[in-house]
């Protein structure tokens, strides 16, 4: 009779617990956001390299959803995502030379005091929404030139067509 209530509970666990990935997972159009354990996050201001504007042109956003940078071959333009125990909502808009080749995420954060302040932190991540790899390269193509840039279109085109499974 014991053990009974020992599967009950085990079962109840997994149906509760929404660990940390570690497997490749397929979303499908409404779809449980996906936590990623983890994730080495820095932070970056409207006062460095970059300036205001974003990798497509747009201001850097610190309102509702908020800006962040990455190696776009790993979390491509558009993505979306929280991080767990905040109500932060981050999308990637921006790239910087730096994070190619990384998992790392570079946070936007209004001003030096905030920026200097999140330093750099493992934090685990909600995927709200998958960005996307075409419009990722439709970005990239014309900066080519760039060796950081050459590399992440390299690894875009090499992603698999389906790119409803992320290797997590």
């Amino acid at each position: 009779m014991q053990k009974i209530p020992s599967l009950i509970l085990v079962g109840t666990l997994a149906l509760l617990g929404g660990g940390c990935a570690s497997q490749m997972q397929t979303t499908s159009t409404i779809s449980p956001p996906k936590r990623i354990c983890k994730v080495r996050t820095t932070a970056y201001t409207r006062g460095e390299a970059g300036g205001r504007r974003n990798a497509i042109g747009a201001r850097l956003s610190g309102r509702n959803v908020k800006s962040a940078a990455a190696d776009w071959s790993r979390w491509p333009l558009g993505t979306k995502f929280r991080i767990v125990g905040s109500d932060e909502v981050f999308q990637i808009d921006d790239y910087g030379s730096a994070l190619v080749g990384t998992g790392t995420i570079d946070l936007y954060k209004k001003n030096r005091l905030q920026m200097n302040k999140w330093g750099v932190r493992q934090v685990d991540i909600d995927v709200l929404a998958w960005g996307s790899t075409e419009e990722s390269l439709k970005v990239l193509a014309p900066r080519s030139h760039n060796r950081k840039v050459r590399a992440m279109i390299l690894a875009l085109e090499q992603r698999p067509n389906d790119l409803t499974v992320r290797p997590f």
